[in-house]
């Protein structure tokens, strides 16, 4: 049964390079306080603390990457996900984001709890392994594609599972977390980044979700 993100709300894109980064801001509230993991250079934290007036904090495993965050004034330390979350007191942060980096995570539903232990909502997104070129390029070639959403070969590639939008929503139904958003992204062939609504885990090269814990 194909899905349909019937309660998707129109949103603004202002660049072609991160779309992502123009959803998690207009999801992020003004002034909140957020934690970025895998933060790399700060792109995002920049925006976050220039456009939402966030207290924005990264978190990442790279040396030259902290040291570029910190060349920009941004708060940020060193150390894995789970390093970022581990000594982080319950209810810390308003919004915990983990962007693009879900399916390089050994263990995304201790992470994701983890996210929402220390933060009210998370932010997770990731690259849809059943978007439709992906699905069209395995079949008539038999080889694994590699694209602007999958830009590594299989044998260099840090991705350790498949994850399809259909997926992550059955994920969520089995965990203590809520769905409050979700989009669907397709940003390639050239064109303006836009929100798919219908047939989302067809036609989105990414999907995104904005999670809560669930009411007890």
């Amino acid at each position: 049964m194909h899905m349909v993100f019937t309660d998707a709300q129109p949103l603004i894109f202002t660049t072609d390079r991160r779309p992502d980064y123009d959803v998690i801001l207009q999801w992020v509230s003004a002034g909140a306080r957020v934690l970025d993991l895998g933060c790399g250079q700060g792109e995002l934290m920049e925006r976050l603390v220039r456009e939402r007036g966030a207290q924005a904090q990264g978190v990442d495993k790279h040396q030259p990457s902290v040291t570029a965050c910190i060349s920009k004034g941004l708060s940020v330390f060193q150390g894995d996900i789970h390093e970022g979350l581990a000594d982080l007191r319950d209810g810390t942060f308003d919004y915990v984001i983990l962007s693009r980096t879900l399916q390089q995570v050994p263990d995304p539903d201790k992470v994701i709890a983890d996210m929402l232990r220390v933060g009210a909502r998370a932010i997770v997104s990731f690259p849809n392994f059943a978007f439709w070129k992906v699905r069209l390029h395995l079949l008539t070639t038999g080889t694994l594609p590699v694209s602007d959403a999958l830009p590594y070969a299989w044998y260099n590639t840090p991705n350790i599972r498949l994850i399809t939008i259909a997926d992550f929503e059955k994920f969520c139904q089995t965990q203590e977390f809520d769905i409050e958003e979700k989009i669907s992204l397709n940003i390639g062939d050239g064109r303006r980044p836009r929100q798919v609504c219908f047939f989302p885990d067809w036609r989105g090269e990414y999907g995104m979700f904005l999670l809560k814990r669930k009411s007890p």
